[in-house]
């Protein structure tokens, strides 16, 4: 097995974080070997930045993602640039709340639309929170990392005092996915 993710948007919206997060629930909790590589637009806050997270259970031979096998998109330009470079099976994962114009991607149909950035809001009323929701809709929805891995890491990397609204971002993801998956 091997699964490459793309986490992009802008930045500020912490998906380098989550890019890490996932990758050491992988390492740490599943055994699996992970990279994780970054990249910013000129700009540190605001303009493009990506996060690519390639997990394996053999060597990781080449460490960057060509054609991920799933796309997260939190900006519309993130959706823009990284959705033309897609498979037919990639799994995409967009904001609705920030992402409405999906008719870049012309060769899956396995795209979901979920608000991640409004659950993080309505769930910890912080927005800072929408890259710990994008992990747990993530999990929910490709079963890549489980979601046990990814609270083990969240209760380690969190900032103290910080726990347990980070816990309740990561089960807003979950919730959002599974109820999408009841519809």
């Amino acid at each position: 097995m091997r699964k490459e993710i793309l986490l992009s948007g802008n930045g500020g919206q912490g998906l380098i974080m989550a890019g890490v997060l996932l990758g050491e629930a992988a390492a740490i909790y599943e055994g699996k070997n992970t990279t994780q590589n970054q990249s910013y637009g000129v700009q540190a806050r605001g303009g493009e930045c990506k996060s690519e997270v390639i997990i394996s259970d053999d060597e990781i031979n080449y460490a960057e993602i060509e054609r991920p096998d799933v796309l997260l998109a939190m900006s519309q330009s993130a959706l823009d640039t990284y959705g033309l470079h897609i498979k037919d099976d990639t799994i995409v994962i967009v904001d609705s709340g920030l992402v409405t114009d999906v008719s870049v991607i012309k060769n899956t149909k396995n795209i979901y639309m979920i608000p991640i950035t409004g659950i993080s809001l309505e769930k910890t009323n912080k927005a800072i929170l929408a890259n710990v929701v994008a992990l747990g809709v993530l999990s929910a929805i490709t079963g890549i990392v489980k979601a046990e891995s990814l609270e083990k890491v969240i209760r380690q990397r969190a900032p103290a005092g910080t726990e347990e609204m980070n816990l309740q971002a990561l089960a807003g993801g979950i919730w959002a996915a599974e109820l999408l998956f009841k519809q």
